[in-house]
């Protein structure tokens, strides 16, 4: 009986054990994912305050479908509109500002849009579309996705309407659109910090950077619970304060590749 007794109570301890330990689901871009940067990020976290964090990479649309359906505690994500509406149709508490980067035109070192070189995005878009040189699309309501659509209609160009064989729509991460782009030779968007980790490149280089209308800013929401009650808030919050508190904006900025920093941190407060 008194060793019924011990098994019972070690039992006891290691499941009160784990129930301390716990997890929280974080739906965020693949970007963050392929980046590397969550596996800089994380084990930090992790060791102070004894949450385990399991990423789910999507595109940020499908992120946030994710936290609007209760399946996530915390999104983090890129598209400040579309992270504003699901704040204000309640799906999350508060919306915080984590970091930066930018997005970069690549392209084939032939340039057959001769493009390289610009600043320009709306005027490097036109002369893609002009030329019907090939363009690798996300096409998967990524963040980047949604910020591609934009820079088209700022172009005054009707995408939907006006794409043809030239454009391809991958439906995929920014990892495997960029794998199209370098078989087809293609132009793709793209964020940075994906760009510098990406190894399959081929005959793709940066053509087109340095617009103000490229700037890439990342967010963080907690998932509400008032409309989830099984959200983790106090571990899902505990990620999100220390994500933007000094240490965790400090490791956003010592992850580099290649002795180029990647993401920006920008959290205000």
């Amino acid at each position: 009986m008194g060793m019924i007794l011990r098994a019972l109570l070690v039992s006891l301890c290691c499941a009160t054990a784990q129930a301390q330990t716990g997890f929280i689901t974080v739906a965020s871009t693949t970007s963050t994912e392929q980046s590397g940067l969550f596996k800089h990020l994380l084990p930090a976290f992790e060791k102070k305050a004894g949450v385990q964090v399991r990423v789910v990479a999507l595109g940020t649309g499908q992120a946030l479908d994710m936290g609007k359906r209760g399946d996530a505690d915390v999104v983090f994500v890129h598209a400040k509109e579309l992270e504003e509406k699901f704040v204000a149709e309640g799906y999350g508490v508060r919306r915080f500002e984590v970091m930066y980067n930018d997005f970069v035109v690549v392209g084939p070192k032939s340039d057959p849009a001769k493009v390289a070189g610009s600043m320009d995005i709306v005027a490097a878009l036109q002369k893609i579309k002009a030329a019907q040189a090939p363009f690798a699309s996300r096409g998967d309501k990524s963040g980047t996705h949604f910020a591609e659509l934009q820079l088209w209609k700022a172009a005054g160009i009707d995408i939907a309407r006006d794409k043809g064989p030239w454009y391809r729509d991958s439906g995929s991460g920014m990892g495997p659109t960029l794998n199209t782009a370098s078989g087809m030779n293609a132009y793709a968007l793209t964020d940075r910090g994906t760009w510098l980790s990406f190894k399959n490149r081929g005959e793709l280089v940066i053509v087109v950077e340095g617009d103000k209308r490229l700037f890439n800013q990342y967010g963080v929401i907690l998932v509400n619970p008032a409309k989830h009650p099984h959200v983790k808030k106090d571990m899902g919050q505990a990620f999100i304060d220390w994500i933007v508190s000094p240490e965790g904006q400090a490791a956003i900025a010592s992850y580099k590749i290649g002795g180029e920093q990647l993401f920006f941190p920008n959290a205000k407060g």
